[in-house]
């Protein structure tokens, strides 16, 4: 009797805190500086920054955050052809996964490309889009520099996958692809 005497004698002194906070004022802050941070011009004169200005242009050669690497070769038939011939993939045979390379290329290629790289995905069986090569066309003559560059910038209709893929999965899609096209050229 006296524990359920204790309980609502609590409840009620809880219930009274509770009620006497009023939402329509601020509550205590405990750090103001964080609630009110003192703003300062980016482009003010300032002895403490060489040039006198705070907001400075970049290092020469500097990265901006997330690692993205930019690509040397440009989007141009020239840079294909400069990729095509001289671009060669950093990852050794070690570190080269065809199951991971599998399912991106399922993931991002196969639609269009199908799942044996004959041209013949499901958009191209539903003829939504037309004129998909196979990797084992004669006149394609593909070498991992050019898949590289076609997935990086795009070609022709395709769009490129520069956002979708990072440097180190685009290279596992251009081994995946180099395999089905040898598997092609085989039969």
């Amino acid at each position: 009797m006296k524990s359920v005497f204790k309980i609502i004698v609590g409840l009620m002194v809880f219930g009274s805190i509770v009620s006497c906070k009023k939402n329509s004022r601020p509550n205590y802050q405990f750090m103001p500086n964080m609630y009110e941070s003192i703003g300062y011009e980016a482009y003010q004169e300032s002895d403490a920054f060489p040039g006198g200005i705070e907001a400075q242009i970049p290092a020469e050669g500097s990265i901006p955050r997330g690692g993205h690497m930019p690509f040397e070769i440009e989007n141009s038939n020239d840079g294909y052809l400069y990729a095509k011939a001289n671009l060669i993939s950093p990852l050794d045979a070690t570190q080269i996964d065809e199951k991971r390379g599998g399912a991106l290329y399922d993931i991002y290629c196969g639609i269009c490309h199908g799942s044996k790289g004959a041209g013949q995905g499901k958009l191209v069986k539903m003829e939504k889009i037309l004129g998909v090569p196979s990797y084992a066309d004669a006149g394609r003559a593909i070498t991992e520099g050019s898949i590289y560059h076609t997935i990086y910038y795009g070609k022709n209709a395709m769009g490129g996958y520069l956002n979708q893929l990072d440097e180190e999965e685009r290279w596992q899609v251009v081994d995946y692809v180099l395999t089905l096209k040898a598997d092609l050229e085989k039969k």
